[in-house]
């Protein structure tokens, strides 16, 4: 019995160590043989887990009986909550969560690169940067967005984007390699920061043609449009993040390995605009990036990829109406992908071309690329009617009153009616009710792939996934 207290005591403290370092989301240390050379964090940008299945769906080869796996089904982790600090209460915004997984710090919603004492904290990129690797990112929206720009810099408020474009060469040059879009920001009239970036030896890019023209071990700064591309389904390569991806691989490899931020920013547009088509467009793009990125580390086995969402966007749901609800829907259980495949440009676009011109049934049922009825056609109508006159009150307003009004969208009702038949289509659902789709605060799924990637496993908090990166590049 003596002997036996103390080995009792001494196992349950090694229980209750390690309860206590679980709880504290204290990083799984690697080993050397372990830690990967290169590092590629990938950000699909309000991916939730329903984004996720839904693809599954939309990607499924009808012809066959099984449901293929995706990209993400093969390489899935785990899971990881998303909330901010707490005086942003549960709901994150993509500013804090990006500045979580940059950082393993949490923060209020805003902030880029900073604490909630408003002090900069030290990003994975930066550190390495410190430790000698090649640093890029990788976004289909502007540079300086919430996303990159958390790995980028340090700002009290992710809407200061002048200020944070100028950081990009004022505090120091953080990465060789920029791609994305931002020329808005980049070349003002009170400031021109491409001829700074070229003068500090980057060679400058503006079409995706150009690519290919590279200079090898040269930095690049790539601006593709003048703030976001353009929607996947409206680009002139509907699989841009797979091409940028591709060059960024290619033009970073070293000796010393390199950490890459890849952003499919585009997804969380969808969710916010209620979009299911455009969103589905993206999460394509971004699956057959991680589908390359498979390739690429099945060639450089030291890689490391890491993806996850920061939070999700919209509350979709996959099925929204049943045979009780509606009689036109003929089952309880029902979600009609197929409606999707088939379309070829944005709902946005397709609302464009409704309101700048006179289009028929059979002109509306090919642009969507399926058919709609004479009732829905006389929505859109007298939706088209509505924007017209939107914009006409709001153009009678004095100067004084239009202050600090958003000027309307002349074809904002159109768009909605569309987005809302091929929801009816679709049986697509959204839970938020916002007028435009609000982040949600549920857990978002987690995946990586390559060298240290079972670190990642199981249950973690954004934070984790921040501090883990960290010890993987070397930091205690």
């Amino acid at each position: 019995m003596k002997k036996f207290i103390p080995t009792l005591l001494t196992s349950l403290l090694i229980i209750s160590c390690s309860q206590l370092q679980a709880t504290n989301h204290i990083p799984v240390h690697t080993s050397a043989d372990n830690t990967p050379k290169n590092i590629i964090m990938v950000v699909g940008d309000g991916m939730g887990p329903a984004y996720t299945s839904a693809y599954r769906y939309y990607n499924d080869d009808p012809k066959t009986p099984e449901i293929e796996k995706t990209v993400f089904d093969r390489n899935f982790k785990g899971t990881s909550s998303t909330y901010p600090a707490p005086e942003s209460g549960y709901i994150t915004d993509s500013a804090a969560s990006a500045t979580a997984l940059s950082t393993g710090v949490k923060t209020y919603n805003n902030a880029i690169g900073l604490d909630i004492n408003r002090q900069p904290i030290e990003t994975v990129l930066e550190y390495a940067k410190q430790k000698g690797k090649k640093t890029g990112v990788v976004v289909t929206v502007q540079i300086n967005h919430a996303t990159p720009a958390s790995y980028l810099a340090h700002n009290v408020h992710r809407y200061n984007y002048n200020a944070i474009a100028d950081s990009y060469i004022d505090d120091g040059i953080k990465a060789d390699l920029y791609f994305g879009g931002g020329w808005e920001y980049f070349i003002r009239k009170d400031r021109n920061l491409v001829n700074e970036f070229i003068e500090s030896g980057f060679h400058y890019i503006d079409k995706y043609s150009e690519i290919n023209t590279i200079p090898k071990n040269k930095p690049v700064l790539g601006l593709f449009d003048k703030t976001n591309l353009p929607w996947a389904l409206d680009d002139t390569n509907k699989h841009r993040l797979l091409l940028m991806t591709q060059a960024a691989t290619k033009q970073l490899e070293n000796k010393d390995g390199f950490f890459l931020l890849v952003e499919g920013s585009q997804i969380d547009y969808g969710g916010h605009a209620r979009d299911i088509a455009a969103a589905m467009a993206e999460m394509d793009d971004l699956a057959k990036t991680i589908e390359y990125l498979e390739t690429y580390v099945a060639e450089n086995p030291d890689t490391l990829v890491v993806i996850t969402a920061d939070h999700s966007t919209g509350g979709l749901t996959i099925g929204k109406k049943t045979e009780r609800s509606d009689p036109n829907i003929n089952s309880k259980y029902l979600w009609k992908p197929e409606f999707l495949r088939t379309m070829t440009m944005s709902p946005k676009t397709i609302a464009l071309k409704f309101t700048d011109e006179e289009l028929t049934l059979a002109q509306v049922n090919e642009l969507l690329s399926f058919e709609i009825s004479t009732l829905d056609l006389n929505n859109l109508q007298q939706a088209k009617l509505i924007d017209q006159d939107i914009v006409k009150q709001f153009n009678l307003l004095s100067a004084a009153d239009k202050k600090g009004k958003r000027t309307p969208k002349n074809h904002q009702s159109v768009l909605n009616v569309i987005t809302k038949i091929i929801d009816m289509k679709t049986n697509t659902g959204w839970g938020s009710i916002s007028p435009s789709g609000t982040h949600t605060g549920i857990d978002v799924p987690v995946f990586a792939f390559g060298k240290g990637s079972e670190m990642f496993n199981g249950f973690q908090d954004n934070t984790d996934i921040g501090k883990k990166i960290f010890t993987l590049l070397g930091k205690d």
